[in-house]
């Protein structure tokens, strides 16, 4: 476990050497998800700092791109989010799912989107059709892709299933808040009414 945290360190300060150190003792696995970091992978480390050679380096060590963090970001998303177009280029040249949508809906071309890197943005509408094509050709070729994080995929059902019971509970106090503003306003108005009424129905004094 030292050894796994080790390299997750290593890829976030984004030394090679270490890297490289770590990988070759053959204890420590690359695809180990830091729960304290939401299931990030050494891999998403690198890619989130830019490091194209740490990124081909730990997939030669059998580092999958294709695995997801909590939230259904693949090392391509935090690329896109970070504006490192180089590992975008090392990701799509290695076949990794670069189009891949996350928890949102939001593919790595959107993030780079939403956080104007341009050149992402550009590179990835290509790289996007070609991941396609290269899809469709390992399918008639019938040959087998790495595209699917199974443990996320069994996390993904009960993180929906979450959200709709946090949701539903949200909407619940919601209401319950709207029915007794509601219940304050009508109590107010015939509060008023009935002080209106008090006033009408009160004889004048004579003078």
């Amino acid at each position: 476990m030292a050894d796994m945290t080790e390299l997750h360190q290593a890829a976030a300060l984004g030394d090679y050497d270490l890297v490289s150190e770590i990988l070759k003792k053959g204890i420590s696995d690359p695809n180990h998800k830091d729960i304290d970091w939401s299931d990030r992978t050494a891999l998403h480390w690198a890619a989130a700092k830019g490091q194209s050679d740490t990124v081909r380096l730990l997939i030669e060590y059998g580092a999958r791109p294709c695995l997801r963090t909590d939230i259904g970001w693949t090392p391509a998303h935090f690329a896109a989010e970070s504006g490192k177009l180089s590992v975008l280029r090392t990701l799509h040249a290695l076949h990794a799912p670069i189009d891949t949508a996350d928890m949102h809906g939001d593919t790595p071309k959107r993030i780079a989107q939403i956080y104007g890197h341009k050149d992402c943005v550009k590179f990835l509408e290509t790289a996007e059709v070609e991941c396609n094509d290269y899809r469709l050709t390992a399918e008639i070729k019938a040959e087998p892709l790495d595209e699917v994080d199974d443990d996320w995929e069994s996390k993904k059902s009960e993180l929906l299933k979450a959200r709709f019971v946090n949701k539903k509970a949200s909407d619940k106090q919601r209401n319950v808040k709207s029915s007794s503003r509601q219940m304050l306003i009508q109590s107010s108005i015939k509060t008023e009414k009935k002080s209106i009424k008090s006033l009408v129905s009160t004889p004048k004094m004579k003078e």
